[in-house]
């Protein structure tokens, strides 16, 4: 048995006998989404929580004056920021953010590849963010908003995680870059639906985790599942032949303007302004 197949076969199983060590949502995570479900909770409250975080404060602070929830004048205090934002952005975007404090670990090794996969994640957050910014701008009303959109993007490969948890301890067998890439490839999108699924989000969420790297499964239109796998192919994180023709379905629906649509100044100029809400 190869390497690769040994490590497969370590996590195949421990997924059908539901074994695998799927990590837990952080604490700050778990605190705030708990305080948003508390029917007399008040965003004073809300904000004296967040501000024990410098850097989840700094991340709210941003978001509230960005173009995606910004009206024009800018707040300086967490209490206005929260007000703006609402509990229910809230809720969602601390726990996207708080995501990172996952991807930890002693291992030199391990550590690189975590790191890779947390900036991938953050790249095709933000592309599927600016994506999803330009088809609203169009639209009065859509189905389709920033806190859900952050979420299913910061979440979507969120498998990876115990894969790499896996391959630590036995870096002597399994400690191959190549590998542990090829590895969660094959098999993390199952692993991201079993922790979205322990972790209470809904099917529109875990549908992303699920499908986002194929092009066979369509979600009633527009979908988060739709901008995630438009970020995915242009960025090249789908297997496909011909990016351009894979996205073209897209222009057909509205989705996108064109099959070259990133190429614009307009997109470059408001991706790299989202890029900022996640440095």
């Amino acid at each position: 048995m190869t390497v690769k197949n040994a490590l497969l076969t370590i996590l195949v199983e421990k997924i059908r006998t539901d074994t695998l060590v799927i990590p837990s949502l952080p604490e700050v995570a778990l605190k705030i989404r708990q305080l948003a479900e508390d029917p007399d909770v008040n965003l004073n409250k809300m904000a004296e929580m967040i501000s024990h975080d410098p850097a989840l404060s700094a991340r709210i602070m941003k978001i509230a004056n960005s173009a995606f929830v910004g009206r024009g004048i800018h707040v300086n205090t967490l209490h206005q920021a929260t007000t703006r934002i609402g509990l229910r952005y809230i809720k969602n975007v601390v726990t996207a953010m708080a995501m990172e404090q996952l991807f930890v670990s002693k291992s030199v090794l391990i550590k690189k590849q975590m790191d890779k996969v947390w900036a991938q994640t953050l790249e095709l957050t933000a592309f599927a963010l600016t994506v999803m910014q330009e088809y609203n701008s169009n639209f009065k009303y859509t189905d389709v908003n920033f806190d859900t959109m952050t979420l299913a993007g910061l979440l979507h490969n969120i498998g990876a995680l115990p894969i790499l948890t896996e391959a630590e301890k036995q870096l002597d067998i399994f400690g191959n870059e190549q590998f542990i890439n090829e590895t969660i490839a094959a098999i993390s999108s199952p692993i991201s639906v079993n922790i979205m699924r322990s972790w209470g989000f809904g099917e529109e969420l875990i549908q992303v985790a699920e499908h986002w790297q194929t092009t066979e499964f369509e979600p009633k239109h527009p979908s988060y599942l739709d901008f995630i796998r438009i970020a995915a192919i242009k960025l090249g994180r789908v297997d496909v032949e011909d990016a351009d023709a894979a996205v073209a379905p897209y222009v057909e629906l509205g989705l996108i303007k064109s099959t070259q649509f990133e190429r614009s100044p307009d997109f470059v100029a408001l991706n790299n302004e989202v890029k900022q809400l996640f440095a």
